[in-house]
């Protein structure tokens, strides 16, 4: 299987996900949202469209590899172990994607939160070509890997450093993303603002959790635009994680603002709880230093548009680190 061939690969699982007669893809949503109730179907649909038109077109695949040079034609024999995160829906895809048109053999630890998902896109790779099998190995406990992959918290950074740091190795850790508002925003920039937020719950790295707003901002119409994913309550978790924190607001004395199923509270941390979003105020015409090294995406001024944070293409690397490049340098 050479390089030509792996991609035409994924542009065949591509079309697989644009089929709407795909009873199998089907199956494996319902089967999700059994497993893990973050999963509602709208996220997983809007996940694997995603996919399908960033990742998997035909010219975005073959203008991915072209700017790679060192990538192998034939598959190379090394292992690249990879530990996935499982916070949003195949979000351990890119990097699954990026070992194989490497040429390099898969060896995989999935998130015991997005098994069902994962597998059906395992098990379609090795019908469109039985020889993924041989390249695509699941395992519990990852050993004797020619380098490593793996995404996780603070803490199992720190464990995954420890375990993997004499190989070569990408290690992520928390990461959150912010918008910078000018307060002109219009009504339709609010509502891709919105989603930049509370899709996928806000668990995402892409997903804004802090906002910085210019003195005098009125927060009027972003709480408009918020209430649209006030349907977010409906899940049990998650409203149990609105009460909470809505009775710390409430036990603190600390002003807040709610959407009916959002909050919002003024606090300098771009990481906010489950059903918060943080915001902070800056004076006109002085931008706010940020700290990068906790930042994923910055959205607004002098940031990516509304909207492009849950649409990243082939090239926007998690952490900024280039994987393609890494596995393509692999001794």
């Amino acid at each position: 299987m050479n390089l030509q061939a792996r991609i035409e690969h994924f542009f065949t699982l591509g079309e697989q996900f644009f089929d709407p007669k795909n009873e199998a893809l089907q199956l494996a949503k319902e089967r999700a949202f059994q497993q893990n109730s973050w999963f509602l179907p709208v996220f997983m649909e809007h996940a694997i469209t995603q996919i399908r038109n960033s990742f998997l077109s035909l010219d975005a695949l073959k203008q991915w590899a072209n700017r790679y040079p060192g990538l192998a034609n034939a598959p190379t024999g090394k292992k690249l172990g990879i530990v996935m995160a499982g916070n949003i829906p195949l979000v351990g895809f890119h990097d699954l994607l990026s070992t194989l048109i490497a040429g390099h053999t898969a060896v995989v630890k999935l998130s015991s939160k997005d098994t069902i998902l994962m597998q059906y896109v395992i098990e379609s790779l090795i019908q469109i070509n039985p020889a993924f099998g041989n390249l695509i190995i699941q395992q519990e406990q990852l050993k004797n890997c020619d380098a490593y992959i793996a995404t996780g918290s603070n803490n199992t950074g720190r464990y995954f450093e420890q375990y993997f740091g004499k190989y070569p190795h990408i290690i992520r850790k928390n990461k959150t993303s912010i918008a910078i508002l000018n307060g002109q925003e219009t009504k339709a920039e609010l509502d891709l603002l919105a989603d930049d937020m509370l899709l996928y719950f806000g668990m995402g790295c892409r997903n804004v959790t802090q906002i910085w707003v210019p003195e005098g901002y009125d927060f009027i119409p972003l709480i408009e635009a918020m209430k649209k994913y006030n349907y977010l309550g409906d899940e049990h978790k998650y409203k149990h994680n609105y009460d909470y924190q809505l009775a710390l607001l409430m036990m603190n004395r600390q002003f807040y603002m709610d959407t009916g199923g959002i909050l919002l509270s003024e606090n300098p941390s771009p990481f906010a709880a489950l059903s918060q979003i943080h915001y902070q105020f800056y004076t006109p015409g002085k931008l706010p230093t940020i700290d990068s090294t906790e930042i994923q995406c910055i959205v607004g001024i002098n940031g990516i548009p509304f909207g492009g944070p849950q649409k990243p293409s082939l090239l926007e690397y998690a952490d900024g680190v280039d994987t393609l490049e890494f596995l393509s340098q692999i001794p």
